[in-house]
């Protein structure tokens, strides 16, 4: 098992991941000169969904302690997810997003959905290789410059559930 349930103490850790992360990934959606990673705002988030009963909020461990990636779900919405840079093109994230699936079967979900910057063709090509659909709509991010997110959809597979 890669993911555990995250606590307070982890948030620290979970954010730098997730900077890291975002820095790399979004810097032409979120340049950091005009729109720097809102970390005060991000952990503020974190904390809230820690909170919430509805959401359950994980990190990825492949060794105790050592944070590298997380995770957030819920109902049938992923609503975060990331590995840290050193881990990318390893299999980790792969391996991580399928206990996520495995968890979205034993709640009895028959599909799941998420939302994805659409200019980060990354992600979206990760979550399109693991099954992952364009659902043909779309938001907008609650963080300037408020680009634009697709939803995903993913079917579960009845044998999962």
């Amino acid at each position: 098992m890669l993911l555990r349930a995250a606590v307070i103490p982890d948030l620290p850790a979970l954010l730098d991941v997730q900077e890291a992360g975002a820095v790399r990934a979004l810097a032409a959606i979120f340049p950091q000169d005009v729109h720097p990673f809102p970390r005060a705002a991000l952990r503020a988030r974190w904390e809230a969904e820690l909170a919430d009963p509805d959401v359950a909020v994980y990190v990825v461990e492949r060794t105790a302690g050592v944070i590298e990636g997380f995770a957030a779900v819920r109902g049938d919405e992923l609503l975060h997810f990331g590995t840290a840079v050193a881990t990318w093109g390893t299999g980790l994230a792969a391996a991580a997003h399928d206990e996520l699936v495995a968890r979205f079967a034993a709640a009895g979900a028959a599909s799941a959905r998420l939302r994805v910057f659409a200019a980060n063709h990354r992600a979206r090509r990760f979550y399109e290789k693991m099954g992952w659909r364009p659902a043909d709509r779309w938001s907008r991010s609650s963080f300037p410059p408020y680009p634009v997110l697709l939803e995903y959809r993913r079917e579960i597979p009845a044998g999962r559930r």
